[in-house]
């Protein structure tokens, strides 16, 4: 047989051998358990933790002894930012159930007003006499009664938004091509790239009977991304190759959202709640931060006392670490016997 026919023939059978390598994977007609083919992946459904969690978790013997209750509201997505792709927002759009749900883990008291479209229902089926309790029973009598001040009130409510995402902040790259001389020789590519973006978050926790703000938090969190390629081109005789191989990777940008909503409750809960200062692995300054790579260049040291007007119009983040919460409400502050800032009994 010639080299021509050789490979007239060796075509179809290599079309052959992937239509059947293919044909394990997918079928026309569905297997018993209904499906055309089996899905990929394997990985197992995991809690879905920041570094603060367990911190969070840790004020739960506080929060226990004062039950005080919160609403969460509306945490919006500030940023204006879409998807490069056009898949959508940037930024997740589920921030309030994150707070939500570090709230929970410090086993602060929660009461509904995010989502109260099914309760509103009830009630007004309630209102008609539609709803019973005991549907089997079909009295007269046998409806849910509607009582006064059943339904407990919020003592604060929490409420902000994500305010930044600033995309490429500083990048860095290197990138090279060298190989032989001669038009057949090997050449070959490298190159490296790091880029930084940044999530900033604005949270104030209200006082539901007077409106008064009285705590605000404000934190960003920087994001860093990498790709790393190499390639080499090649001609062997007649042929040549090309080949190429390469790794991407994105601190994922939601998470880093969760991050710092879980670390901003987990400042305001422990000043809500005084909780005395290294009662926990909640402390975390800027050395001790699960998130920092190092000291801070600055270290602060938060004044032994701090007088009632200071506690109250000072942000409640410092200059150079903005990460202790327990500035200023030592035992021995005068503002820590009156409350949080003035305002919390």
């Amino acid at each position: 047989m010639t080299a021509r026919g050789r490979r007239f023939l060796l075509k179809p059978l290599v079309f052959g051998l992937a239509a059947m390598m293919l044909q394990g994977c997918i079928t026309p007609m569905p297997d018993s358990t209904g499906r055309y083919t089996t899905p990929i992946g394997g990985a197992p459904v995991i809690a879905n933790e920041t570094p603060y969690s367990e911190s969070l978790r840790c004020l739960d013997r506080y929060t226990a002894q004062k039950p005080i209750r919160i609403a969460v509201g509306q945490i919006a997505d500030y940023t204006g930012k879409y998807s490069s792709d056009s898949t959508g927002h940037a930024v997740t759009q589920g921030a309030a159930l994150m707070a939500m749900s570090a709230l929970a883990k410090a086993g602060v008291p929660l009461v509904e007003r995010f989502d109260t479209s099914v309760a509103e229902l009830e009630l007004k089926y309630a209102n008609n006499k539609l709803i019973s309790d005991n549907p089997t029973a079909k009295g007269p009598d046998d409806f849910r009664k509607i009582y006064a001040g059943s339904i407990p009130g919020s003592n604060y409510y929490l409420i902000g938004g994500i305010t930044e995402l600033n995309f490429n902040i500083r990048s860095v790259g290197a990138n090279a091509d060298g190989g032989e001389t001669s038009a057949n020789g090997l050449k070959g590519t490298a190159g490296a790239n790091m880029y930084v973006m940044n999530i900033g978050l604005d949270l104030r926790l209200v006082d539901t009977d007077t409106l008064e703000v009285v705590d605000v938090v404000s934190y960003q969190k920087q994001i860093i991304g990498r790709q790393v390629s190499i390639g080499a081109f090649d001609f062997l005789g007649h042929t040549f190759f090309d080949a190429s191989v390469g790794e991407s990777a994105l601190e994922p940008i939601q998470l880093a959202v969760r991050s710092v909503i879980e670390r901003a409750t987990l400042e305001m809960a422990s000043r809500l709640y005084r909780i005395p200062a290294g009662s926990c692995a909640h402390n975390h300054n800027p050395a001790s931060d699960p998130l920092a790579d190092g000291p801070y260049r600055q270290p602060y040291t938060p004044p032994a006392r701090m007088s009632t007007a200071y506690a109250t119009t000072r942000e409640n983040s410092y200059e150079t670490p903005r990460q202790d919460p327990y500035y200023g409400y030592s035992s021995d502050d005068p503002a820590a016997q009156s409350g949080l800032r003035g305002g919390i009994e």
